[in-house]
C-alpha cells in the first residue's frame, strides 16, 4: 500500500514538473514573439530606435539585471536548502528573493515615472510628434516592460506562498516540486529581462 502511495506521488510529481515546462513553454512564445516582432520594426527603424533608446538610464537597467540574477541564485539556494532539510535557510533565502524582486519593481516604477514625468509615454503629445520609429520604440518599451513587471508580480506572489508552504512543513525535504517549479518560474523572469535589458538600453 505504502508503495503504491509512493508511486503515486512520484506520478503527481512528474506530472507537475511537466505541466510547469509547458506553461513556461507558452511564457517563452510569447515574449519571444514579441522580440521577433521588435527586431523587424528595429531594421526598419534602425536610426529612430538608436535615438530613442538614449532616453534611457543604462545605469539602472545595469542595476535591475545584476539584482535579478542575484535573485536567481537565491532561488536556486533556496532549492539546495530545502534538500538539505533546512526550512529556515530556505525560507530566509526565498525572502530575500522577494525583497530583491521588490527593489528590481521599486527602480521600474522611478525610471517609469521619470519617463512620464518627461511626457515620454505611448499617445503623449511628445511621444505622438516624433518620428514613426521612435513612437513604435516607446510603445514597444512599455508593453514588454510592462508585461515583464507584471510577471514578476506574480512571481513575488508565488513565492511569498510557496515560502508560507515551507513554514507549515508542506514544503519541505522529501516532496518540494512546488518549490521548484516556482524556482523555474523566478529563472524565466530572468531570462527574459537578460533579453529585454541589451535590446531596450543597449542599442548602438
Amino acid at each position: 500500500m505504502e508503495n503504491h502511495s509512493a508511486h503515486s506521488e512520484h506520478r503527481d510529481d512528474e506530472g507537475s514538473r511537466l505541466g510547469m515546462w509547458v506553461f513556461l513553454f507558452t511564457e517563452m512564445i510569447l515574449f519571444f514573439g514579441l522580440f521577433l516582432v521588435y527586431a523587424v520594426f528595429r531594421a526598419k527603424h534602425a536610426d529612430d530606435f538608436h535615438i530613442a533608446a538614449q532616453q534611457f538610464n543604462v545605469i539602472i537597467g545595469a542595476i535591475n539585471t545584476i539584482i535579478l540574477l542575484i535573485s536567481s541564485a537565491t532561488v536556486a539556494m533556496s532549492i539546495t536548502a530545502i534538500q538539505l532539510n533546512d526550512r529556515v535557510k530556505a525560507i530566509r533565502l526565498l525572502w530575500i528573493t522577494i525583497g530583491l524582486a521588490l527593489i528590481f519593481l521599486v527602480n521600474k516604477y522611478f525610471e517609469w515615472g521619470g519617463k512620464i514625468d518627461h511626457m515620454l509615454y505611448p499617445g503623449s503629445d511628445l511621444v505622438t510628434s516624433l518620428k514613426q520609429g521612435q513612437i513604435l520604440f516607446f510603445g514597444l518599451y512599455y508593453f514588454m516592460t510592462g508585461l515583464h513587471a507584471l510577471h514578476i508580480v506574480i512571481g513575488v506572489t508565488l513565492l511569498a506562498y510557496i515560502a508560507s508552504q515551507v513554514k507549515k512543513g508542506k514544503v519541505n525535504a522529501n516532496d518540494h516540486v512546488l518549490l521548484e517549479n516556482g524556482g523555474l518560474y523566478w529563472h524565466l523572469v530572468d531570462l527574459i529581462w537578460i533579453f529585454l535589458f541589451p535590446l531596450l538600453y543597449l542599442i548602438t
